[in-house]
């Protein structure tokens, strides 16, 4: 455990540079990634750092980043896990979970946004309950 939090400072350290280039060296030297993996590395960081609770900070840059980069269902994904109530500031840190709060963009969310965070119906079709 204690080599993981070591890896993780670490990593965090440099993912806060939000330099693509020396967070692809570092994990390179890792053994965490190879050469030209993965084919979208500036993406694969800011993914990294929408995820990572210790970067809360740069969590809006990176929501940002994703949205104005195509990316709007992976941002909705981070933004609906923010959204979950557990504590009393209604963020939820629970294991594996981001200690981020909501990040404020303005303005009405993309209709893509919209879709990601309704939730799926579950269940079978109506009219179609199993006996």
């Amino acid at each position: 455990m204690t080599e993981y939090v070591n890896f993780r400072q670490r990593l965090d350290a440099v993912l806060r540079t939000m330099n693509v280039k020396q967070v692809q060296e570092f994990l390179i030297a890792e053994k965490q990634w190879s050469e030209g993996q993965p084919a979208d590395s500036e993406f694969a960081m800011w993914m990294m750092i929408a995820g990572s609770p210790s970067l809360r900070d740069l969590h809006e840059r990176a929501y940002e980043w994703l949205i104005t980069h195509g990316h709007e269902e992976d941002a909705a994904a981070f933004l609906a896990r923010d959204k979950k109530p557990g504590t009393k500031d209604g963020t939820n840190r629970g294991k594996g979970s981001s200690p981020s709060g909501m990040p404020k963009f303005g303005g009405k969310k993309s209709r893509s946004m919209q879709s990601a965070n309704t939730p799926k119906r579950q269940g079978p079709p109506k009219g179609k309950r199993e006996r």
